[in-house]
Protein backbone atom coordinates (compact mmCIF):
# COMPACT_ATOMS: atom_id res chain seq x y z
CA UNK A 1 0.00 0.00 0.00
CA UNK A 2 1.50 3.38 -0.27
CA UNK A 3 0.13 7.20 0.90
CA UNK A 4 -0.51 10.25 -1.03
CA UNK A 5 -0.46 8.98 -4.46
CA UNK A 6 -1.25 5.60 -6.15
CA UNK A 7 -1.91 3.69 -9.29
CA UNK A 8 -5.44 5.71 -9.48
CA UNK A 9 -3.55 9.45 -9.15
CA UNK A 10 -4.46 11.18 -12.52
CA UNK A 11 -1.41 13.29 -12.72
CA UNK A 12 -1.07 16.89 -14.32
CA UNK A 13 2.13 18.78 -15.29
CA UNK A 14 2.17 22.69 -14.51
CA UNK A 15 5.22 24.24 -16.93
CA UNK A 16 5.22 20.86 -19.06
CA UNK A 17 6.45 22.50 -21.99
CA UNK A 18 9.22 23.95 -20.06
CA UNK A 19 12.84 22.11 -20.20
CA UNK A 20 12.77 20.42 -16.90
CA UNK A 21 8.77 19.99 -16.63
CA UNK A 22 9.16 18.44 -20.04
CA UNK A 23 11.95 16.28 -19.15
CA UNK A 24 10.74 14.98 -15.85
CA UNK A 25 7.66 14.33 -16.75
CA UNK A 26 8.51 12.07 -19.66
CA UNK A 27 10.16 10.12 -16.77
CA UNK A 28 7.30 10.01 -14.79
CA UNK A 29 5.59 8.69 -17.58
CA UNK A 30 8.37 6.48 -18.28
CA UNK A 31 8.31 4.93 -14.58
CA UNK A 32 4.35 4.39 -15.00
CA UNK A 33 3.01 7.38 -13.53
CA UNK A 34 -0.47 8.35 -14.95
CA UNK A 35 0.13 11.64 -16.52
CA UNK A 36 -3.02 12.87 -17.95
CA UNK A 37 -2.55 16.41 -18.59
CA UNK A 38 -0.66 19.46 -18.37
CA UNK A 39 -0.61 23.08 -17.88
CA UNK A 40 0.85 26.02 -19.89
CA UNK A 41 -0.65 29.31 -20.34
CA UNK A 42 -1.47 30.21 -24.24
CA UNK A 43 -0.04 26.56 -24.92
CA UNK A 44 -3.29 24.87 -24.64
CA UNK A 45 -4.64 22.67 -27.65
CA UNK A 46 -1.05 21.29 -28.35
CA UNK A 47 0.34 17.77 -27.27
CA UNK A 48 3.16 16.54 -25.18
CA UNK A 49 4.75 13.76 -26.32
CA UNK A 50 1.81 13.10 -28.95
CA UNK A 51 0.00 11.97 -25.90
CA UNK A 52 -0.81 14.06 -23.16
CA UNK A 53 -3.22 16.94 -23.68
CA UNK A 54 -1.86 20.68 -23.19
CA UNK A 55 -4.06 23.19 -21.31
CA UNK A 56 -4.16 27.15 -20.88
CA UNK A 57 -5.85 26.51 -17.22
CA UNK A 58 -5.63 23.78 -14.14
CA UNK A 59 -9.68 24.06 -14.20
CA UNK A 60 -9.82 23.01 -17.57
CA UNK A 61 -7.74 20.26 -16.91
CA UNK A 62 -9.77 19.22 -13.80
CA UNK A 63 -12.61 19.45 -15.68
CA UNK A 64 -11.78 17.23 -18.57
CA UNK A 65 -9.47 14.88 -17.34
CA UNK A 66 -10.05 14.56 -13.80
CA UNK A 67 -6.77 15.51 -12.48
CA UNK A 68 -6.13 15.52 -8.69
CA UNK A 69 -2.65 15.70 -8.82
CA UNK A 70 -0.21 18.57 -9.60
CA UNK A 71 3.40 19.18 -10.17
CA UNK A 72 4.64 22.33 -10.77
CA UNK A 73 7.49 23.26 -12.49
CA UNK A 74 6.99 27.00 -13.14
CA UNK A 75 9.59 29.42 -12.43
CA UNK A 76 9.51 30.84 -8.88
CA UNK A 77 8.29 34.39 -10.22
CA UNK A 78 4.78 32.56 -11.26
CA UNK A 79 4.87 29.31 -8.73
CA UNK A 80 2.85 30.97 -6.04
CA UNK A 81 -0.06 31.91 -8.70
CA UNK A 82 0.19 28.35 -9.91
CA UNK A 83 -0.35 26.85 -6.23
CA UNK A 84 -2.69 29.06 -5.99
CA UNK A 85 -4.48 28.49 -9.18
CA UNK A 86 -4.05 24.59 -8.71
CA UNK A 87 -5.67 24.49 -4.96
CA UNK A 88 -8.98 26.72 -6.08
CA UNK A 89 -9.54 24.25 -9.05
CA UNK A 90 -9.75 21.22 -6.75
CA UNK A 91 -6.74 19.67 -7.05
CA UNK A 92 -5.93 17.10 -3.72
CA UNK A 93 -2.27 17.37 -4.00
CA UNK A 94 0.31 19.85 -5.03
CA UNK A 95 3.99 19.01 -5.32
CA UNK A 96 5.96 22.12 -6.21
CA UNK A 97 9.11 21.40 -7.55
CA UNK A 98 10.11 24.89 -8.04
CA UNK A 99 12.72 26.27 -5.58
CA UNK A 100 13.74 30.11 -4.95
CA UNK A 101 10.09 31.01 -3.66
CA UNK A 102 10.36 33.88 -1.50
CA UNK A 103 9.54 33.00 1.77
CA UNK A 104 7.03 35.90 2.43
CA UNK A 105 5.40 34.42 -0.52
CA UNK A 106 4.97 31.16 0.74
CA UNK A 107 3.40 32.62 4.00
CA UNK A 108 0.63 34.04 1.90
CA UNK A 109 0.11 30.49 -0.13
CA UNK A 110 0.08 28.58 3.85
CA UNK A 111 -2.31 31.06 4.61
CA UNK A 112 -4.35 31.10 1.48
CA UNK A 113 -4.43 27.11 2.18
CA UNK A 114 -6.02 26.86 5.48
CA UNK A 115 -8.90 25.28 5.60
CA UNK A 116 -8.90 23.89 1.83
CA UNK A 117 -9.14 20.03 1.28
CA UNK A 118 -5.86 20.28 -0.07
CA UNK A 119 -1.94 19.31 0.59
CA UNK A 120 0.86 21.07 -0.47
CA UNK A 121 3.90 18.93 -0.89
CA UNK A 122 7.20 21.46 -0.83
CA UNK A 123 8.33 24.05 -2.48
CA UNK A 124 11.94 23.42 -2.79
CA UNK A 125 11.28 19.41 -2.86
CA UNK A 126 11.84 16.32 -5.01
CA UNK A 127 8.29 15.15 -4.67
CA UNK A 128 7.52 11.81 -3.84
CA UNK A 129 6.99 8.46 -5.17
CA UNK A 130 4.93 5.12 -4.28
CA UNK A 131 7.36 2.15 -6.08
CA UNK A 132 4.61 -0.51 -5.59
CA UNK A 133 2.09 1.40 -7.76
CA UNK A 134 4.76 2.86 -9.97
CA UNK A 135 3.74 6.44 -9.29
CA UNK A 136 5.94 9.09 -9.70
CA UNK A 137 5.46 12.26 -9.17
CA UNK A 138 8.96 14.33 -9.04
CA UNK A 139 11.94 14.45 -10.00
CA UNK A 140 13.83 11.44 -8.28
CA UNK A 141 15.28 8.43 -10.02
CA UNK A 142 12.94 6.27 -10.13
CA UNK A 143 15.49 3.31 -11.13
CA UNK A 144 16.80 3.08 -7.43
CA UNK A 145 13.39 2.39 -6.01
CA UNK A 146 11.85 -0.86 -5.11
CA UNK A 147 8.03 -2.16 -3.69
CA UNK A 148 8.04 -2.74 0.18
CA UNK A 149 7.45 -1.42 3.72
CA UNK A 150 9.94 1.23 4.61
CA UNK A 151 8.29 4.60 4.52
CA UNK A 152 10.52 7.71 4.08
CA UNK A 153 10.04 11.16 4.50
CA UNK A 154 13.07 13.98 4.18
CA UNK A 155 13.62 17.59 4.22
CA UNK A 156 17.05 16.61 1.74
CA UNK A 157 16.81 15.45 -1.58
CA UNK A 158 20.02 14.05 -2.70
CA UNK A 159 20.02 12.49 1.03
CA UNK A 160 16.67 10.87 0.12
CA UNK A 161 18.09 9.35 -2.58
CA UNK A 162 20.95 7.62 -0.32
CA UNK A 163 18.80 6.29 1.74
CA UNK A 164 16.57 4.59 -0.74
CA UNK A 165 19.46 3.48 -2.28
CA UNK A 166 20.88 1.92 0.78
CA UNK A 167 17.91 0.31 1.89
CA UNK A 168 17.57 -0.94 -1.87
CA UNK A 169 20.80 -2.69 -1.56
CA UNK A 170 19.11 -4.77 1.40
CA UNK A 171 16.11 -5.66 -0.22
CA UNK A 172 14.16 -3.00 2.21
CA UNK A 173 11.96 -2.06 -0.39
CA UNK A 174 9.51 1.39 0.06
CA UNK A 175 6.21 1.80 0.21
CA UNK A 176 6.29 5.96 0.08
CA UNK A 177 9.35 8.09 -0.55
CA UNK A 178 8.29 11.98 0.60
CA UNK A 179 10.59 14.99 -0.34
CA UNK A 180 9.22 17.58 1.92
CA UNK A 181 11.37 20.16 1.20
CA UNK A 182 14.33 22.23 2.97
CA UNK A 183 12.89 25.73 2.62
CA UNK A 184 11.41 27.76 5.93
CA UNK A 185 8.04 27.85 4.92
CA UNK A 186 6.68 25.36 3.41
CA UNK A 187 3.32 22.39 3.09
CA UNK A 188 3.36 19.20 4.40
CA UNK A 189 5.89 18.53 7.46
CA UNK A 190 6.89 15.30 9.00
CA UNK A 191 4.28 15.18 11.49
CA UNK A 192 1.19 14.88 8.78
CA UNK A 193 3.56 12.45 6.89
CA UNK A 194 4.57 10.41 10.09
CA UNK A 195 0.69 9.87 10.45
CA UNK A 196 -0.08 8.86 6.85
CA UNK A 197 2.30 6.11 7.45
CA UNK A 198 1.36 5.80 10.83
CA UNK A 199 -2.07 4.86 9.51
CA UNK A 200 -0.84 2.59 6.44
CA UNK A 201 -1.15 -0.98 6.94
CA UNK A 202 1.75 -2.12 4.61
CA UNK A 203 4.20 0.51 5.95
CA UNK A 204 6.44 -1.44 8.57
CA UNK A 205 8.49 1.40 10.05
CA UNK A 206 9.99 4.84 8.74
CA UNK A 207 13.26 5.85 8.18
CA UNK A 208 13.03 10.35 8.92
CA UNK A 209 15.69 12.35 7.85
CA UNK A 210 16.08 15.72 9.21
CA UNK A 211 18.30 18.77 9.17
CA UNK A 212 19.54 21.70 10.87
CA UNK A 213 17.08 24.77 10.98
CA UNK A 214 13.41 24.90 12.70
CA UNK A 215 11.54 22.78 14.65
CA UNK A 216 9.97 20.24 12.20
CA UNK A 217 12.02 17.29 13.73
CA UNK A 218 10.99 18.19 17.32
CA UNK A 219 7.38 18.44 16.21
CA UNK A 220 8.29 14.99 14.86
CA UNK A 221 9.57 14.08 18.37
CA UNK A 222 6.34 15.22 19.98
CA UNK A 223 4.30 12.92 17.83
CA UNK A 224 6.55 9.88 17.75
CA UNK A 225 6.32 10.24 21.22
CA UNK A 226 2.79 10.63 21.80
CA UNK A 227 1.02 8.75 18.79
CA UNK A 228 3.63 6.95 16.67
CA UNK A 229 3.02 2.81 16.69
CA UNK A 230 5.40 2.15 15.21
CA UNK A 231 9.47 2.04 14.85
CA UNK A 232 11.17 5.20 13.76
CA UNK A 233 14.84 5.38 12.55
CA UNK A 234 16.05 8.93 12.37
CA UNK A 235 19.17 10.40 10.95
CA UNK A 236 20.13 14.40 11.71
CA UNK A 237 22.88 16.56 9.47
CA UNK A 238 24.84 19.36 9.45
CA UNK A 239 26.49 18.56 13.24
CA UNK A 240 29.40 20.90 11.96
CA UNK A 241 26.97 23.77 10.37
CA UNK A 242 28.23 27.03 12.19
CA UNK A 243 25.55 29.60 13.79
CA UNK A 244 24.32 32.16 11.09
CA UNK A 245 25.11 30.25 8.03
CA UNK A 246 22.75 28.84 6.12
CA UNK A 247 23.80 25.44 4.87
CA UNK A 248 22.36 24.36 1.44
CA UNK A 249 18.44 24.38 1.67
CA UNK A 250 17.21 28.25 2.62
CA UNK A 251 15.65 27.14 6.12
CA UNK A 252 18.99 24.88 7.13
CA UNK A 253 20.52 27.61 9.39
CA UNK A 254 20.91 27.39 13.49
CA UNK A 255 19.15 30.30 14.43
CA UNK A 256 18.44 29.43 18.12
CA UNK A 257 19.46 26.22 20.26
CA UNK A 258 16.53 24.44 19.10
CA UNK A 259 17.66 24.89 15.18
CA UNK A 260 20.73 22.86 16.06
CA UNK A 261 21.64 19.10 15.06
CA UNK A 262 22.39 17.83 18.80
CA UNK A 263 19.07 19.33 19.97
CA UNK A 264 17.50 17.62 17.04
CA UNK A 265 18.83 14.18 18.10
CA UNK A 266 18.07 14.57 21.78
CA UNK A 267 14.45 15.56 21.20
CA UNK A 268 14.24 12.40 18.50
CA UNK A 269 16.23 9.84 20.95
CA UNK A 270 14.19 10.71 23.87
CA UNK A 271 10.52 10.34 22.07
CA UNK A 272 11.87 7.03 20.87
CA UNK A 273 13.17 7.09 17.99
CA UNK A 274 16.68 4.75 16.85
CA UNK A 275 19.17 7.36 16.13
CA UNK A 276 21.33 7.01 12.55
CA UNK A 277 24.87 8.07 13.74
CA UNK A 278 25.86 8.55 10.31
CA UNK A 279 24.55 8.34 6.36
CA UNK A 280 26.59 5.81 5.84
CA UNK A 281 24.36 3.43 8.56
CA UNK A 282 20.89 4.16 7.01
CA UNK A 283 20.45 0.49 5.71
CA UNK A 284 21.77 -1.08 8.21
CA UNK A 285 19.92 0.56 11.15
CA UNK A 286 17.00 -0.08 9.59
CA UNK A 287 17.42 -4.02 8.73
CA UNK A 288 18.60 -4.20 12.29
CA UNK A 289 15.16 -2.48 13.31
CA UNK A 290 13.03 -4.84 11.04
CA UNK A 291 14.67 -8.07 12.10
CA UNK A 292 14.30 -7.13 15.68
Amino acid sequence: MSILVNKDSRVLVQGITGREGGFHAQRCIEYGTNVVAGVTPGRGGSLFQESVRVYNRVDEAVEKEGANVSMIFVPAAFAVDAILEAADAGIGLIACITERIPTLEMLKVVRSLRGKTVRLLGPNCPGLISPGDNCKVGIMPGNIHQPGRVGVVSRSGTLTYEAVGQLSARNLGQSTVVGIGGDPVSGMGFVEVLRLFNDDPETDMVVLMGEIGGTKEQEAAEFIKTEMQKPVASLIVGATAPPGRRMGHAGAIITGSAARADEKVAALQSAGAVVIPTPGDIGRIAEEILKG
